[in-house]
């Protein structure tokens, strides 16, 4: 079987991280070989980059710079983690990839989208998820859970309109690639959200396999 590249994308407080880690689970437990992950990070080099771009004392870096890092760890996310692990056939599933990019640096910050793709074209060599899921939720509902969580760090203290933008983003982003980009609302419990989650993973792999 060939491996399968799978991506949680969503505004902060959708619960990507766990429900990833669920998934992963799951998927352990009915024998695939499974490689969880997420960005900015699995890698040394990319936890480092992740370690700049989102810590609060690097408020002043420019939003060019901030794309360029990100494309920057996602190169070798890809180089060191993602790739290997497909061409072993395994599952990779990551929280977050090139759609956060669009969806933070493009519809939020306002650089150029076309810039923003050539930039990932040069970063992935067009290498997409085969399936994401997209968890949405309301944005002042998920930076709420985020405060209760005390998760605070340069981006997720970005005001509401920002968050509004980041999550229109993703909304249009589904809406161009439907086939690919599966939206699940997660306002409701964390079970039902993974059992949705998994229903269309299994679907999605069953469909793939056949």
């Amino acid at each position: 079987m060939k491996g399968a590249f799978i991506s949680f994308e969503g505004i902060e407080g959708t619960g990507k991280s766990t429900q990833a880690k669920l998934l992963a689970e799951y998927l352990s437990l009915k024998g695939y070989r499974v490689i969880q992950t997420m960005e900015p990070g699995g890698t040394k080099i990319s936890l480092k980059i992740r370690e700049l771009l989102l810590s609060l004392d690097s408020r002043e870096m420019d939003q060019v710079t901030e794309l360029l890092l990100y494309n920057a760890a996602r190169v070798q996310h890809i180089k060191e983690v993602i790739e290997p692990a497909l061409e072993r056939g395994d599952i990779v599933i990551t929280d977050r990839f090139s759609d956060s990019t669009i969806a933070y640096q493009g519809y939020a910050r306002g650089i150029d989208l076309q810039l923003i793709d050539s930039l990932d074209m040069i970063a992935t060599k067009k290498l997409r998820p085969d399936i994401t899921i997209l968890l949405d939720i309301d944005v002042k509902t998920g930076l709420a859970r985020n405060k209760t969580l005390n998760k605070s760090d340069r981006l997720e203290l970005e005001g509401i309109s920002f968050h509004e933008k980041v999550r229109m983003g993703f909304v249009q982003i589904a809406a161009r690639e439907p086939e690919r980009v599966k939206v699940v609302d997660c306002a409701e419990g964390l079970d039902g959200v993974h059992r949705k989650v998994v229903k269309i993973i299994l679907q999605f792999l069953e469909k793939r396999n056949n």
